[in-house]
């Protein structure tokens, strides 16, 4: 049985690392994360939900998804699919359609790596794009490892 611990995250001054072990295999882990099954999992009520989710899933296709904060704000996301290699990677382009606080609407790279080890999978993201930008790439680090969590928690594996 798949050993599974706390989802770790950190940032340097241009990119975040973050990694969870998940108890499913790597094509469950990829619809979890670019598919509409985003919305069953990602946020929770007291920080935000994603809604809206929709999905071109080819190089060059886009994708965008609205986030719905705990007040009721609605914030837009979108981006482009820039690799895909099933079901080892996904790379896509990530920028918020609104004014961030800590990064504006500058565009950043999200990298989803997927490792089968065990009776699971190993998912490391790399999030870059943070240079000149120390305190978004410190919350960004903070945001991957709680939602790393939600997905260990949706997938079956709380901790």
């Amino acid at each position: 049985m798949l050993q599974l611990s706390f989802p770790q995250a950190m940032a340097n001054a241009d990119t975040v690392m973050a990694s969870a072990d998940l108890p499913v295999a790597p094509d469950e882990v990829i619809a979890a994360l670019v598919t509409r099954e985003v919305e069953r999992w990602w946020g929770s009520a007291d920080t935000y939900r994603m809604t809206g989710w929709n999905a071109d899933l080819r190089v060059g296709g886009s994708w965008s998804v609205v986030v719905k904060t705990a007040n009721g704000q609605r914030l837009p996301a979108s981006g482009e699919f820039l690799e895909i290699e099933m079901p080892r990677r996904i790379v896509q382009t990530r920028r918020y359609d609104w004014d961030h606080p800590a990064l504006g609407r500058k565009e950043t790279t999200v990298a989803y790596l997927l490792e089968p080890i065990g009776d699971g999978t190993r998912l490391t993201i790399c999030h870059g794009g943070f240079a000149g930008f120390p305190d978004a790439a410190a919350e960004h680090a903070e945001g991957w490892a709680r939602v790393l969590g939600w997905l260990q928690g949706y997938l079956g594996g709380a901790t």
